[in-house]
């Protein structure tokens, strides 16, 4: 990729941030479950890894929006601007400002031929970590602000380093920064969580380390501190909220003097908490504003807001209704069945297999999408349901699946089986006698149990841990790892079933493919009866297409 005509150098090429705002947007999809339910400040809302997505997503499409031999300054403020006005929440506020601060650096940095891509990360979060506290007028150890100013001393400790090293001594701080959250603000250690911006602010600094290295770091899931976790802040039957504020306000402002919108903030406290305003930084007198604060009185905040200037996007939510429709969505008619197992499965014969073993069958035989897998969920009418993908959707999606259908009513739990062979060996331990709990570490015990391969035929040529492959040639996986190649299906059966026996075993299943021999199955089974005549063998004809067979050993 070619940097933009102009004085700066390629390592601080704007492609860089466009690719590192959609990373961010990617990352916080991902987590947005998990730093909702983190959020217990300042208000327990569950909506603090929504608000920081929804942000987000506007930055990032404001910068794509702009045009590709667009300079760093522009791409930046577009950024900067589009978060300011997708801005929603504290948290969302609160980002929109990090994002400020890079365009104020990148506006700086423009100015200097020397300028280089550590230069502008450091002074962005620099900027940024003073911005944010500018803008909170109660600000606070332990949340977001605490950690981005980690961030902030650790890039300029480290702005003679490489850039990918940089971007990783950020990361790490602010990993560790996240950690002692709880040692900082007692909400949070009374409810035994981690900060939930500052979470979301990890995964910003995580998408920057992909982005130029290439390599994603992978986080511990921050469901309670490490040192034992904690008990809820609050009982089941309190309040909502930890405020006394029933209202969230939030508009944008323009046409107002930075004199008047102190005027503004000091109105704001008056009247409620958790104020929050930030401009766009464009430096003239009609600059815009997000403006947020937790109030009892909605109709003043607005008041306020348009004595100072024009408003629009102006919103108003309620804690306690917003409360009310979760519950009403999460409540219905109790469930008609006590336990359902799903298993996703490839193959008219795997279909009829698994149903007649008594699980709920998915087809995935040209893919499944979340939405196909969550509906046939909910179909199960059952109070308690095991879900098994068998390898047919990645696992971030198939926890958020289960985590959206999730309910007071139905509890929905996904064992992370690879192959229907391991699905099978979980099917075969199912006792719907035995309480939900002790049922599902069972199935998963077994299908850990269960060492399972395939056989493939490959696609391109390439390297393998067995050697070079070439197209057509039949490929042996165990698990994930090629160990076997061969020109035909029996020689290549047989190999594969050596390797997985070599640690011993005393049943092989078989469930054959649509493009399987009869002559590789009638191999298989002169084989384990000439070499292993103690270890017993079933086969089923499942028909999947995307292997040749899969075998389970156990």
């Amino acid at each position: 990729m070619t940097a933009p005509d102009g004085p700066l150098p390629a390592s601080v090429n704007p492609q860089v941030v466009r690719d590192w705002a959609d990373a961010c947007v990617a990352g916080l999809d991902e987590l947005r479950g998990e730093i909702n339910d983190l959020n217990v400040f300042p208000i327990p809302d569950s909506d603090t890894g929504s608000n920081m997505l929804f942000t987000m997503r506007g930055a990032a499409e404001a910068a794509r929006a702009t045009p590709a031999r667009a300079d760093l300054a522009t791409v930046t403020r577009a950024l900067a601007d589009g978060a300011v006005s997708s801005a929603r929440g504290n948290s969302g506020i609160i980002l929109s400002q990090v994002l400020v601060g890079l365009a104020d650096a990148a506006d700086v940095l423009m100015q200097d031929p020397d300028a280089t891509f550590n230069m502008l990360y450091s002074s962005g979060l620099r900027l940024a970590a003073r911005g944010a506290v500018r803008a909170v007028s109660d600000p606070r150890e332990g949340t977001v602000l605490t950690v981005v100013a980690v961030a902030a001393r650790t890039a300029a400790e480290h702005v003679g380093d490489s850039p990918a090293d940089l971007a990783r001594a950020v990361a790490d701080d602010t990993a560790e920064a996240l950690e002692r959250t709880p040692e900082q603000l007692p909400e949070l250690a009374s409810a035994g969580v981690v900060d939930a911006g500052a979470r979301g602010f990890l995964v910003l600094a995580d998408a920057l380390v992909g982005v130029l290295t290439g390599v994603t770091q992978r986080r511990r899931r921050y469901r309670g501190i490490l040192t034992g976790g904690g008990q809820p802040g609050h009982s089941a039957d309190e309040a909502c909220t930890s405020s006394d504020m029933d209202y969230e306000v939030m508009f944008l402002l323009e046409g107002s003097a930075a004199e008047h919108v102190a005027t503004l903030r000091a109105r704001l406290d008056e009247i409620g908490d958790a104020v929050v305003i930030v401009g766009d930084s464009s430096g003239d007198a009609g600059e815009r504003f997000s403006v947020h604060v937790h109030t009892d009185q909605p109709g003043a905040a607005v008041e306020a807001g348009i004595a100072r200037g024009t408003l629009s996007d102006i919103r108003i939510s309620c804690f306690a209704l917003d409360e009310i429709k979760k519950q009403t969505v999460n409540d219905g008619p109790p469930p008609r069945h006590r336990r359902a197992v799903v298993a996703v499965v490839r193959g008219e014969g795997a279909a009829a297999l698994f149903a007649e073993a008594g699980a709920a069958v998915v087809r995935a035989d040209d893919g499944l999408t979340p939405e196909h897998l969550a509906e046939a969920i909910r179909d199960t009418d059952s109070a308690h349901v095991v879900v098994m993908g068998n390898g047919a959707m990645s696992s971030a999606d198939l926890v958020a699946v289960t985590s959206d259908v999730r309910t007071p009513q139905r509890a929905v739990v996904s064992l992370p089986t690879l192959s229907m062979t391991q699905c099978l060996a979980a099917l075969a331990v199912h006792d719907p006698a035995e309480t939900p709990d002790a049922d599902a570490y069972a199935m998963a015990e077994a299908a850990a149990g269960a060492r399972w391969g395939s056989l493939t035929v490959a696609e391109t040529k390439m390297m393998t841990l067995a050697g070079t492959c070439d197209v057509g040639d039949i490929l042996g996986l165990i698990g994930s790892d090629v160990l076997v190649v061969a020109e035909q299906q029996p020689e290549a059966a047989t190999a594969l079933i050596d390797l997985m026996l070599a640690t011993g075993g005393e049943m092989v299943t078989v469930l054959a493919g649509a493009q399987i021999g009869d002559d590789t199955v009638t191999v298989i089974d002169q084989h384990l009866r000439r070499s292993y005549p103690g270890v017993e063998l079933l086969v089923y004809q499942t028909g999947q297409r995307n292997d040749l067979i899969q075998v389970g050993v156990e």
